[in-house]
């Protein structure tokens, strides 16, 4: 059994100082409660509605050099896995990314490859797909965000041997949280999303931050308002059965040979 946490907080746009002291006091909360991995939501050192790329620029880290890095690399030490949302820097560009530290180690960084509204003014898209991960026998994958508004991208993470999406996020259409039930149903996949709450700049986050199972069922769900931190205990290799019947495999049962129209970029 694992047990996984979900940090529903209240980033502050452009606000480094608060952004750190909130990281820094849901990690020692966390701490406390037994957790072994734990999923931040999107964007997490920054804010998200942001209004100049100057505020992008002051907001971002480079990963392993910035103090948020380090908050969550001295987390995961006690053989913990901490997945967060970042504004990344590297170099002169800027990233909405995940990154994933477990056991005193940065594991990898996913850059989110479907941007949503505004995201485009501030933010490269990531180039590659979205990674698996092996962590304490377990395997984990990540997406962020809008990620969600696709479905290829959660069957690749099944595809690739997931058996738990992490899912950072800051959601304000009001269709994720149903439509990670779906993802979780014909993957036969656990999904484990964190949002974030409160209101910036005209935007609403909803908050709901929740833990599907392989058969869609929620197995818990925060409130659309308030500070949250969200403990499920799950068992991953339930993912492993791909049987939606048992006559029908979820995965055996595809036919890629017709879906070529899936991958045609027109």
């Amino acid at each position: 059994m694992v047990t996984l946490g979900l940090a529903q907080i209240r980033p502050h746009i452009a606000s480094v100082r608060e952004n750190l002291e909130l990281i820094e006091n849901t990690l020692e909360q966390a701490a406390g409660r037994g957790i072994d991995v734990l999923v931040l939501p999107e964007l997490v050192n920054s804010g998200y509605a942001f209004k100049s790329e100057e505020e992008v620029a002051a907001s971002a880290e480079t990963v392993g050099q910035g103090t948020a890095s380090a908050l969550f690399k001295d987390w995961s030490r006690l053989g913990r896995l901490i997945v967060a949302g970042i504004c990344e820097r590297i170099e002169d560009r800027f990233y909405n990314s995940a990154v994933a530290f477990a056991k005193g180690e940065h594991i990898t960084t996913y850059r989110k490859i479907h941007l949503f509204g505004d995201e485009a003014r501030w933010f490269a898209a990531g180039e590659s797909e979205p990674p698996v991960i092996e962590f304490g026998g377990n395997r984990y994958g990540i997406m962020v965000c809008f990620d969600w508004a696709f479905p290829e991208v959660a069957r690749i993470l099944a595809l690739n041997g997931a058996q738990v999406i992490l899912h950072p996020a800051n959601l304000v259409l009001p269709y994720c949280q149903t439509a990670m039930v779906t993802r979780s149903i014909e993957n036969r996949i656990f999904t484990a999303t964190a949002n974030r709450i409160g209101n910036e700049r005209e935007l609403e986050f909803s908050g709901m931050s929740q833990v599907t199972d392989p058969r869609g069922e929620i197995l818990a769900r925060a409130s659309e308002t308030d500070a949250e931190l969200l403990v499920v205990e799950i068992d991953p290799r339930l993912a492993d059965d791909k049987n939606i019947t048992q006559a029908n495999d979820v995965l055996k049962d595809r036919r890629p040979e017709l879906y070529h129209r899936l991958t045609d970029s027109t």
